[in-house]
C-alpha cells in the first residue's frame, strides 16, 4: 500500500493536483498502472488527506491570481473592527447599570405597548423577587462576621441610614415642582436603606472595610422592612394628607424582599455547587440583577408615558440637580458626623478614625437603594400619584450617587497614589 501511495504521489502534478495521463499511456508505465488499479480494487478507499487538498487548492488559487491577495485586507479589516468595537464593549461593561436604567426609560417612552403588557402580567413583582434571590445567593456569611469588631461604626451607619437621613424628606416635601410626584419620589427615596451593591463595590475600590460595608447593607435592608412602613406613614403620608396601609405594606415587603433574600441564602448554604457558582459568576449575576432592575422603570414609564410627555424639560433638569444636591447633603452630613464621633471617642485612636471604617461608613450611609424604592412604590400603587412619575427622579438620583461616588473614589485613589510616590522618592 505504501508503494501504491508513493506511485500516486509521483503521478500527481504538485501544482494542479492532476494525474500525468500521458505518462500512463507509455509502455514503460503499464505495469505500474495495472498495479495501482489492482491495489485500488482490493483496498478500502481512503480520502485524500486534508493537507494535500488545502495545499493544492491554495496553489491553484495562486496560479489563477486569487490566492492570498485578500488575506491582508481581511486581517486589517478585522483589526480595525476590533479597535472600534472593543472600547464600546468595555464602556458598556463598566457602565452597564446606568445604561440599562436609561435604556429602560427610553424604551418605555419609545414604545409603551410591551411595557403595559408586562405590567398586566405583574412582571415588576417577579423582577423584585429575582433581585433579592440573587442578593441572597451572593451573600457570604464570613463577610458579615468579619465586620464584628467595627460594630460601633456599623451601628451609627444603620442609625444614619434608617433614622437620621430619612428626616430630609420633610425638607424635600416643602419644595414646589410640577409634577408634584417628582418631589414625592425624592422624599420617598431619602427614606430608603442603602444600595444593595454599589456601596460595597465602591468601598472595595477605595480600599475600605468591605465586610463592614456589606454588613451595613444587609442589616439595613432587613431592618427597612420593619421601619419603612412607619417612616413613610409618619414622614411623608402625614405631610401629603395621605394614608399608608402600614400593616399591608409590611406584609408585602416581607414577601417581596425578606423571603426571597432568605431563600437565596438558604439555597447557597444548602448546595455547595450553587455557592461556588455564585462566587465564580458574580459578574454574571450582577448583570442579571441589573437587567431585572431595568424592567421596573421600563414598565412604569410605559404606563405613565402620556403624563411624562407633558412634563417640561426644565422640570427634568431641576430633578437631576435635586438628586445631586441630595447626595451632596448626605455625604456632608455623614462626613461631619464622622469627625464629631472621632472627637468624642478618642481622636486619632478612635475606631471611627480608621480610614477603612470611615470610608465604608461615608460611602454606604450616603447612598439609597433604588430596588427597594421600586418595590415600595409598586406596593403602594397610586397612593402618592403615578408610579412612573415617582420613579423617574429616583432613577436620576440613583445614577447621580453612583457617578459622584465613583469620582470621589477615583480622587481618593489618585491622591493616595501620589502620596505613595512622594514617600518612595
Amino acid at each position: 500500500m505504501a508503494g501504491t501511495v508513493q506511485t500516486l504521489t509521483n503521478l500527481l502534478n504538485p501544482v494542479t493536483g492532476t494525474l500525468h495521463l500521458r505518462s500512463l499511456n507509455s509502455k514503460s508505465n503499464k505495469h505500474s498502472f495495472n498495479a495501482i488499479n489492482n491495489s485500488l480494487i482490493h483496498t478500502k478507499a481512503r480520502p485524500i488527506t486534508p493537507t494535500l487538498i488545502i495545499r493544492n487548492h491554495t496553489n491553484s488559487d495562486q496560479i489563477h491570481g486569487n490566492g492570498g491577495a485578500d488575506l491582508p485586507a481581511r486581517k486589517s479589516g478585522i483589526l480595525r473592527f476590533s479597535v472600534v468595537v472593543e472600547p464600546l464593549f468595555s464602556f458598556a461593561s463598566n457602565n452597564f447599570l446606568p445604561l440599562a436604567l436609561v435604556g429602560g426609560v427610553a424604551l418605555g417612552l419609545a414604545n409603551p405597548v410591551p411595557g403595559c403588557i408586562a405590567h398586566r402580567y405583574q412582571l415588576s413583582k417577579v423582577s423584585a423577587f429575582g433581585i433579592f434571590i440573587i442578593s441572597g445567593l451572593t451573600l457570604r456569611s464570613e463577610d458579615i462576621s468579619a465586620a464584628a469588631e467595627a460594630w460601633p461604626v456599623g451601628l451609627f451607619g444603620l442609625a444614619s441610614i434608617l433614622l437620621l437621613t430619612p428626616n430630609l424628606s420633610r425638607i424635600i416635601l416643602q419644595l414646589h415642582l410640577q409634577p408634584q410626584e417628582f418631589v414625592t419620589g425624592l422624599a420617598l427615596f431619602s427614606c430608603m436603606p442603602t444600595t444593595l451593591s454599589s456601596g460595597v463595590a465602591l468601598t472595595r475600590l477605595a480600599g475600605g472595610n468591605a465586610a463592614l460595608a456589606l454588613a451595613m447593607t444587609v442589616t439595613s435592608s432587613l431592618l427597612a422592612i420593619i421601619i419603612l412602613p412607619f417612616s413613610i406613614s409618619n414622614l411623608i403620608a402625614c405631610g401629603l394628607g395621605a394614608t399608608v396601609p402600614t400593616g399591608k405594606l409590611f406584609r408585602r415587603l416581607i414577601f417581596t424582599l425578606l423571603i426571597p433574600l432568605i431563600l437565596g441564602k438558604a439555597f447557597r448554604e444548602s448546595f455547595k455547587g450553587l455557592a461556588d457558582f455564585a462566587d465564580n459568576n458574580r459578574k454574571l449575576l450582577s448583570v442579571l440583577s441589573v437587567l431585572l432592575l431595568s424592567l421596573v422603570p421600563w414598565i412604569q414609564v410605559s404606563r405613565s408615558r402620556p403624563l411624562l410627555l407633558m412634563v417640561k424639560p426644565a422640570a427634568f433638569l431641576v430633578v437631576v440637580i435635586m438628586g445631586m444636591l441630595l447626595h451632596v447633603i448626605l455625604l456632608g452630613f455623614n462626613a461631619i458626623s464622622i469627625r464629631c464621633l472621632c472627637a468624642l471617642s478618642g481622636g486619632s485612636k478612635s475606631i471611627f478614625a480608621k480610614k477603612e471604617n470611615s470610608t465604608a461608613l461615608l460611602l454606604v450611609a450616603s447612598q439609597k437603594a433604588l430596588p427597594v424604592l421600586v418595590a415600595v412604590v409598586d406596593q403602594l400603587g397610586c397612593t402618592f400619584g403615578e408610579s412612573g412619575l415617582l420613579i423617574i427622579p429616583c432613577i436620576a438620583a440613583h445614577l447621580n450617587q453612583i457617578i459622584m461616588g465613583s469620582i470621589l473614589v477615583s480622587y481618593w485613589n489618585k491622591n493616595e497614589h501620589s502620596l505613595d510616590n512622594t514617600k518612595a522618592a
